[in-house]
């Protein structure tokens, strides 16, 4: 089959394109695969692309940066969207041709705003595959309201998380649309594992306030004062940056904790850890829970929602500690530091229960999923409903009209008003 995904941008470095490239690399084992993206600002991605697999852009921002109609507000993908201000009466125009003219048999959304684009324009007889790389309460009410509407006309949506996959069940009433959890996939990487000798923690990930980084660093502080020839070290960029020097200075870490900057690909410094670690107050899935497991290291994670839980065995191949908590974390780390044979061990376990998300594992799974899906859209048939979906739509029209009350603000009534036109 021909399978086109329709992506934001495939240029810079991110989750989402990650992911993207890795399935699609995977796919084009058996299938034809494109990757649309609407963006483009530079000659070639940073992300290494299986080259079986063909890129192209709708939209050059090098050469069409100030064409007139990208100066207009787009009237399709929703203004409560959070990419809203980059999209533009242009990519409405760009993204409708692309999607009306597609000979693609299935094709998959990668963000809220294109699975609506999606919703909307694609023609019937094509798979119209939403994916969400977030998660359904993360999103605001007047967006939850706006994708409930646009949704229905989805053949399937899919969840990185078995959790989201559930609250979506329960939240976003779709009557017909199949919801099912596909995780991310890691390919397995070319450098051998981490032996886990190394007085070395990393971490890797956007500077950002959702990583929390100042509960790792606080936490690290702990094993910096019992094990002072331990050293930490923080990959990524980001807004955060000054102030975790300036945190890292306070404590007195300036000797042992490090912010790298950006390391592509990241697989050649994991391997020179020990432990690796991961802080967040929310992680839709974990990609680098994954990366830095199929690298051999167990890795010391805030059980947030949804991922992490769903990958870490506690106490097999990590641990698992409360959100926020830099003594909990401290004591974590604290306990792999001291314990040679424990740490490795649970590397040996991370190494090995990784394996599950290995590309041809996953794309195995969702190949199957969209065969099924493209099978039952071509015979005319509605997927079957889970057990208790009576019961979920009693739940989400409860929580419609909850969610409702939200969209009595103007902007949001005029975005839902031009969706309708």
């Amino acid at each position: 089959m021909k399978i086109s995904f329709l992506l934001h941008s495939a240029y810079p470095i991110g989750g989402t394109i990650a992911t993207t490239f890795n399935q699609a690399g995977a796919l084009a084992d058996r299938h034809d695969v494109e990757i649309v993206s609407v963006f483009r600002n530079r000659e070639r991605p940073q992300l290494t692309l299986d080259p079986r697999v063909r890129l192209r852009s709708l939209i050059d921002l090098r050469e069409e940066q100030d064409h007139p109609a990208h100066r207009e507000p787009s009237r399709v993908f929703p203004a409560v969207e959070a990419r809203h201000s980059d999209y533009s009466a242009l990519s409405d125009e760009r993204i409708a041709a692309h999607l009306a003219t597609t000979d693609a048999e299935v094709v998959i959304g990668t963000r809220p705003g294109l699975n609506v684009h999606l919703a909307r324009q694609a023609p019937d007889h094509v798979l119209r595959v939403g994916q969400e790389h977030l998660t359904w309460g993360h999103h605001s009410p007047r967006l939850r309201t706006v994708l409930r509407r646009a949704y229905r006309r989805l053949d399937l949506l899919t969840t990185v998380s078995e959790a989201d996959a559930r609250a979506y069940r329960r939240g976003a009433w779709l009557p017909g649309v199949r919801i099912e959890a596909v995780p991310n996939s890691v390919p397995e990487p070319e450098l051998s594992p981490s032996d886990g000798r190394a007085k070395l923690i990393a971490a890797a990930g956007r500077l950002v306030p959702m990583k929390d980084y100042d509960t790792l660093i606080r936490g690290f502080a702990h094993v910096a004062a019992a094990h002072p020839d331990w050293r930490l070290r923080i990959y990524g960029r980001g807004q955060e940056r000054d102030r975790l020097r300036a945190l890292i200075e306070r404590l007195g870490l300036s000797d042992s904790a490090f912010l790298m900057g950006a390391a592509v690909p990241m697989e050649a410094e994991w391997v020179k850890a020990s432990i690796a670690t991961v802080s967040s107050n929310f992680e839709p899935f974990g990609m680098t829970i994954v990366e830095a497991m199929r690298c051999g290291l167990p890795v010391v994670s805030t059980d947030c929602d949804h991922g992490p839980g769903e990958i870490i065995q506690d106490g097999v191949d990590g641990r698992l500690v409360p959100v926020g908590d830099a003594d909990a974390f401290g004591a974590a780390l604290l306990e792999l530091v001291r314990d040679d044979e424990r740490r490795r061990t649970m590397g040996k376990a991370a190494l090995e229960n990784s394996r599950r998300f290995a590309p041809d594992i996953v794309v195995a799974g969702a190949e199957r999923l969209l065969a099924d899906a493209l099978a039952a859209k071509t015979a005319g048939r509605r997927p079957a409903r889970a057990p208790g979906a009576a019961r979920r739509r009693l739940t989400a029209g409860a929580q419609s009209a909850h969610d409702l009350g939200y969209t009595a603000a103007s902007a949001a009534v005029r975005t839902v008003r031009g969706w309708r036109r």
